[in-house]
């Protein structure tokens, strides 16, 4: 576990505290369904005791094809994550693509992400940084571990401290991420590390229009990534993945959420009892 910590809404990541779920769909598809999930995903999490940060993306900028859908937008979207921020009590998080995007997005939500692709892009960091809320950055599926001090370095001239990075695969030949459980305690040098088990289940591109992925996998990697230390585990979460707007080869399943709960529980109550 990282010796660092990262405060997002009520929610402490970090060495000495509890492991933390970021969950959600992978982009909002409508209102309803967004709160459908979140009140379905956060009562699971209350059973099982576990915290948790609803994550949505209101614009996916990053599809493979211009025809796929992105969402309801940022104005419609942040709207939606104020809802379930309102109702069901629970922090929340979801991506940004462009500086601009950072002071309305900084008014509303409690953690900014920084996508994987955009992960060097400095104006974009700078502006997350400045917002003063907590930052998560995916580690590009292009860089080592040890570089994502690189990133630290930019975070903390602007004068953020508050951040996160995210373990999501590295790429490994055509349409193929590989996971090296190493990086998790490397990067927690710099920052509490988040594990992305649904995109680290993705085989980009391959479904020509979309990508394809792996989803049989998502547990396994999860298990072996809190094994690892990891101080968060990221899922993509929907009630029907085979028809979900985006990723649905590798979206979890809702009905399957609470049995990876209790898969994985203990074995973070172990790793952080040693």
């Amino acid at each position: 576990m990282s010796t660092n910590l990262a405060q997002c809404g009520n929610v402490t990541i970090g060495a000495g505290h509890p492991l933390v779920i970021i969950a959600g769909p992978c982009v909002m598809e409508s209102p309803e369904h967004t709160l459908r999930l979140a009140e379905e995903i956060a009562r699971i999490c209350r059973k099982r005791s576990v915290p948790l940060i609803f994550k949505a993306s209101y614009d996916k900028a990053n599809r493979s094809s211009v025809h796929s859908f992105r969402g309801p937008g940022m104005e419609e979207g942040l709207r939606i994550l104020s809802a379930v921020r309102s109702e069901f009590g629970i922090p929340i998080l979801s991506d940004m693509h462009s500086p601009e995007q950072a002071q309305p997005a900084g008014e509303v939500l409690d953690c900014l992400q920084i996508p994987a692709f955009l992960c060097r892009q400095t104006d974009l960091i700078a502006a997350a940084a400045r917002t003063g809320k907590c930052v998560n950055v995916k580690k590009g599926q292009f860089l080592s571990p040890h570089e994502m001090s690189n990133v630290a370095d930019k975070l903390r001239e602007c004068d953020c401290t508050n951040f996160l990075f995210t373990e999501r695969g590295t790429t490994f030949g055509y349409n193929r991420l590989i996971n090296d459980m190493t990086s998790i305690p490397i990067m927690q040098a710099f920052a509490p590390v988040v594990f992305d088990a649904t995109h680290s289940c993705q085989l980009p591109g391959a479904a020509g229009t979309q990508s394809g992925g792996q989803r049989q996998f998502v547990p396994t990697l999860t298990a072996a990534a809190v094994a690892a230390g990891a101080d968060a585990v990221f899922l993509e979460v929907h009630d029907n993945p085979d028809r979900a707007k985006s990723d649905p080869a590798t979206v979890y399943p809702l009905d399957q959420f609470d049995w990876l709960l209790v898969r994985i529980l203990p074995i973070a109550e172990l790793v952080r009892s040693m």
